[in-house]
């Protein structure tokens, strides 16, 4: 492909070079410029990619785009451009032919629920016949593949890979999780959003906001993208503001709840140990859905994806099959062992709002204690301790007793991050006890519980890994369970 079609539509100075020339890549990581590739220099939170221009030369490139003055030697054109996140969202939807001109793309923003209505939506659109990908938490995925992601919402490059590997394999719909982070670091720029779906917010990542009103205008970016349809959750405090805000878009907005009038609403909710069932109300009329979750959180959800659905001009029909058809999502309320005596449930509850939701949720099917495993991931300065008080608060008042351990501690202290969430169950006069080892953790609590207790390990879910230091080590917890359930007979 020639540079320029490459770079259409960039705003940029030329530094130096020919723009007609033959590239045939694109690379961020110096590591992965191959012969007649381009190179995009990305300042990152630890690593500036200006420093690797010189190994990307090496190793072959053509072409470099900076956003800083720098010198650069030998035969390579050189263009700078104000922000080279934003640049290479860009030259990716340039490079991809733009997939996301064919097809119908949904984003979902929140801070809780974005994978489960990711997965309610999946299921409608099959039920009707139709493919559609996943991208997300959980992973990519596309047809039978399913692709671990390193972020819920990946660098624009590798997006807009994802979305022309789903153009080739013919699918014509994906819903996607749209993280803060990747709308603040312009990793979903240049994608054409049909739909954006509104979850709810409450306070999470503010190590890197500072606040819940740049939180919530980074979420609120979004729906500034979208060409047809705003979808928002009415029962949420910013929910009611963004939905203030949308009034009078070209995008139609529609609303969703059950305390608040909406457009699509349910009402007649009767909540199980292991499913709910309510009556969906919408335009087009009424229909009973079967959710097989537990909990409000559940019904918030599904309301979200059958809101999506009609939009798609789906059935009354197709979407209570298609809710239905959901047996369970990996991670969250999620079984993993029970006998006559015990329930083990993984959870990955990590703000105080999902926590609290979840321990709530168990609470009325409880005839035991409800004992709670956790910890809190680490997160830097005011915010962080602030986020483990929180979270403390949460357990003193919704568990019967809390084993206190670690999460993804990474560089962390983990002694300090443990005795800051003690300090807050202590302030709340919880019961609890504090083991660092989250193996041994889950193994005290299985060992202390009683006929008729549940335990909730929360805060992982679907993870099958910990971060300890700069080391990824394998961290399954229902395989943990089972084992240690298994050594006691």
């Amino acid at each position: 492909m020639l540079l320029t079609a490459v770079i259409k539509d960039l705003h940029y100075t030329l530094v130096k070079g020919d723009l007609h020339i033959e590239v045939n890549s694109i690379a961020y990581d110096s590591r992965e410029v191959v012969e007649n590739g381009v190179f995009v220099a990305i300042t990152g939170f630890s690593v500036d990619g200006h420093r690797y221009i010189d190994r990307a030369i090496e190793q072959g490139a053509a072409a470099i785009i900076v956003e800083k003055d720098i010198h650069i030697d030998g035969e390579v054109t050189v263009l700078k451009v104000p922000d080279t996140r934003e640049a290479l969202a860009q030259v990716a939807a340039n490079f991809y032919h733009n997939p996301t001109e064919q097809m119908n793309l949904i984003g979902i923003t929140g801070t809780n629920g974005k994978t489960s209505t990711t997965y309610f939506l999946k299921s409608i659109f099959e039920e009707t016949g139709n493919s559609i990908g996943i991208i997300g938490t959980i992973g990519t995925v596309i047809g039978d593949k399913v692709i671990k992601n390193k972020n819920t919402t990946p660098e624009s490059l590798n997006l807009q890979q994802t979305f022309a590997d789903m153009v080739d394999s013919d699918m014509k719909h994906c819903v996607m999780e749209v993280s803060s982070h990747a709308l603040n670091l312009n990793r979903v720029a240049h994608a054409r959003f049909n739909t954006g779906i509104f979850t709810n917010l409450t306070p999470d990542h503010l190590e890197l906001h500072n606040t819940m009103a740049e939180y919530f205008e980074a979420k609120a970016k979004l729906f500034d993208m979208t060409t047809d349809y705003n979808i928002i959750n009415a029962d949420d405090e910013y929910g009611r503001i963004l939905i203030n805000r949308l009034q009078g878009r070209e995008s139609r907005l529609l609303t969703y709840g059950i305390e608040h009038e909406a457009d699509i609403n349910a009402s007649d909710i009767h909540y199980f140990a292991d499913h709910t069932v309510y009556t969906v109300h919408t335009p087009k009329g009424s229909i009973e859905i079967k959710v097989n979750l537990p909990g409000a959180i559940y019904v918030y959800n599904s309301l979200a994806a059958i809101a999506t659905a009609y939009c798609n001009q789906f059935s009354l029909q197709q979407i209570a099959h298609g809710i239905a058809a959901v047996e369970g999502i990996k991670g969250r309320l999620e079984v993993v062992y029970q006998d006559e005596d015990t329930k083990i449930i993984v959870d990955f509850a990590h703000t105080e709002d999902s926590l609290e939701k979840a321990l709530t949720t168990i609470r009325p099917f409880a005839k035991g204690r409800i004992i709670l495993v956790f910890g809190v991931y680490a997160a830097d300065g005011e915010s962080g301790r602030e986020k483990r008080k929180a979270m403390a608060e949460v357990a003193a008042k919704f568990a019967d007793f809390s084993v206190v351990t670690s999460d993804n501690p990474k560089e962390q202290d983990n002694n300090l991050i443990i005795r800051e969430i003690v300090e807050g169950i202590e302030a709340h006069n919880g019961n609890y006890e504090a083991i660092v080892d989250r193996r041994d953790a889950i193994a005290f609590a299985i060992e202390i519980s009683r006929k008729d207790d549940v335990i909730l390990i929360a805060g992982k879910g679907h993870e099958t890994s910990q971060i300890v230091g700069k080391t990824e080590i394998p961290f399954n917890e229902a395989e943990i369970v089972r084992e240690i359930k298994g050594n006691e007979r």
